[in-house]
């Protein structure tokens, strides 16, 4: 007897396990099963700038799996759980892998390369004392959220302190491929639920990314510079691999 009750049925391998490793990492999350000696699950695996006393190596990769919160979660696993399909049995699953993760990697690179120019100024307009106390907050991590008298060392303070989370820029690599792929594939427009092809659906999400970076709202708390940096990334894979393909016997393009 056949069980067609199981959600994950006919999900490849490789996005059924993105699914499963980014659920459980959010109720790990979530319920604090996840702390390590009193160490949040953000601070430890979130991505920091390179040059805060929070950063390490590995948050370049587990950052994907962390999440802010159930939309937050519910709105990426949504597209990997769409869009990922089509693409790992075209790609096959080690492409596909392979894909996710570089996009994703590659994503935070161009997030942190985006503020280097930001942790320069920030750091001329601060005396060394104040410098110093912004980079010894991270380490206090229970006042990391506290508010300075300096406005300048309260921008620092976020871009040390506070972590980047979430697969977006991953799925947004993903999208992209998906809509170069299948570029007249109607795709359903959240929240408006209107049939649009794949290929404006890609254009219309990467122009409001470009247009919400370069509008720099402070109050704004997506990570746009990481959505473009996964669609650059991808664009840039696809375009490598696509090369590679058409100068063998594999044609997996067409």
């Amino acid at each position: 007897m056949r069980n067609d009750a199981n959600p994950f049925a006919g999900l490849p391998v490789v996005v059924k396990n993105l699914l499963l490793i980014n659920v459980i990492a959010y109720l790990l999350k979530f319920t604090g099963l996840g702390n390590f000696g009193g160490v949040d699950m953000d601070t430890l695996f979130g991505l920091h700038y390179f040059a805060s006393p929070l950063f390490k190596p590995w948050q370049l990769v587990t950052h994907m799996f962390m999440h802010g919160g159930f939309g937050h979660l519910f709105m990426n696993m949504l597209g990997l759980f769409m869009l990922g399909p089509p693409l790992e049995y075209r790609w096959g699953s080690q492409r596909f892998l392979s894909f996710y993760m570089l996009t994703g990697v590659g994503a935070a690179l161009f997030y942190s390369g985006a503020h280097v120019l930001d942790f320069y100024k920030l750091k001329e307009l601060l005396t060394p004392d104040e410098y110093a106390e912004v980079h010894v907050r991270g380490t206090a991590m229970w006042l990391a959220r506290e508010q300075f008298y300096n406005p300048y060392m309260n921008i620092l303070n976020g871009l040390f302190n506070v972590p980047m989370v979430g697969a977006s820029g991953a799925i947004y690599g993903v999208l992209l491929a998906f809509g170069i792929i299948y570029p007249n594939v109607q795709l359903m427009m959240f929240p408006f639920f209107i049939p649009i092809r794949a290929k404006y659906f890609v254009l219309i999400l990467g122009g409001i990314s470009v247009y919400s970076a370069i509008q720099n709202n402070p109050n704004d708390n997506v990570a746009h510079l990481a959505h473009l940096g996964g669609m650059v990334v991808g664009y840039l894979l696809i375009q490598l691999w696509r090369h590679r393909d058409q100068s063998g016997t594999h044609h997996p393009w067409r």
